[in-house]
Formats: C-alpha cells, structure tokens, sequence
C-alpha cells in the first residue's frame, strides 16, 4: 500500500525517470511546475516529500537535490531515509490537550513556549493522559516507578508536585494534572 508522496518540483526529467520505475517504488510519483506551486501547500506534511533544487520558502518536508551526477540508487536510498527521518519525528509527537510532548527532545510546548521535561515526567504525562479515570499512587507507583504498592513512599506526590510547579511557572495552567480524592488525572 502506497502512502507516501514524492512530488518533483521543477525536475521534470528526474520524474520522468521515477515515473518509468515507479512500480518497484514504495511511493507515489507527482510533478509540479512552477505554475503550479500553489498547490505544493495542498499536501498533508505527513505524507509528502519536495524534491526539489532550490529550497521552497514555507513549505516543510524538502528534499534538495543538488548532487549530480548520483546513481539512481543513492537518491532512492536518500529519499527513503528522509522519509523514515520524517515517519520518525511525526511518530515522537503526542497531542496531549493544549500541549504537545515531542518524545524525542522530551519537550512539552504550546504555541508560545516549550518547557524541558525528565523521562519519568514524560512518563507519567502519558501514563496519566491514557488513563481516562483518576490513576491512584499505588497505580503509579507499580506502572510508572516500578515500585512494590506495599512500599510507603511519598515518591510519586513528591514528583507530581514538582512537576505541577514547573508546568505552572511556564504556562500558567494549574489545572494540567488534576488531583482528588480518587487519584491523578490530566483532563
């Protein structure tokens, strides 16, 4: 199943070469010229590559080719990688309400500012978002830290606080995680 979009900009000969092998291709072939460019901006950025070469302004998943000669092959091969690179970064996202955690760079951000977090924060972020219901501390505590529920520890306020704090310096939402009597939830 072909799910990808490799669209030629201004490269009508090197289309028509991924045009005459495209059945061995795991994606589909498009050209654009430049009266066309208009519709470059119709593309979801989750399924297209620009090759191109000269960079297009505001328009992202671009592909400059610039070396020539290159052996068939090799730009197959540098296509692919750009687009596992941007399979990758799309799969490192995770909407979560308002905010966005890129699980690669550990950064949860809005539109206007991003905040740093630990790998046990983005944990329990994720841990709490999938859970729909309030998650008790001995819940956290097994699934998140790994502790025994028996163990009396006051590790998983200790670390919610903390990190309440910190979404709460930055963005000014102190309602992210919620907290009663029934457990932890981000709503």
């Amino acid at each position: 199943m072909i799910n990808k979009c490799i669209i030629f900009y201004e490269l009508n000969n090197l289309s028509q070469i991924f045009e005459e092998i495209s059945d061995i291709l795991d994606f589909q072939i498009l050209k654009i010229s430049k009266n066309e460019r208009s519709k470059l901006s119709l593309y979801n950025s989750e399924n297209f590559l620009i090759i191109t070469n000269k960079k297009i302004l505001n328009i992202n998943n671009q592909f400059l080719f610039k070396e020539y000669p290159i052996k068939i092959e090799k730009l197959i091969e540098n296509i692919n990688i750009c687009l596992l690179k941007q399979t990758f970064y799309q799969q490192s996202k995770i909407d979560i309400g308002k905010y966005t955690i890129n699980l690669n760079s550990r950064l949860i951000f809005n539109e206007k500012k991003s905040l740093k977090l630990t790998e046990k924060e983005v944990s329990t972020i994720i841990f709490l978002f999938n859970n729909k219901s309030p998650v008790q501390i001995d819940e956290l505590q097994s699934k998140v830290w790994g502790y025994q529920s028996d163990l009396d520890t006051h590790t998983v306020e200790t670390h919610i606080y903390r990190l309440r704090k910190k979404i709460f310096k930055i963005f000014h939402d102190e309602n992210f995680i919620f907290s009663s009597n029934k457990g932890y939830q981000i709503l």
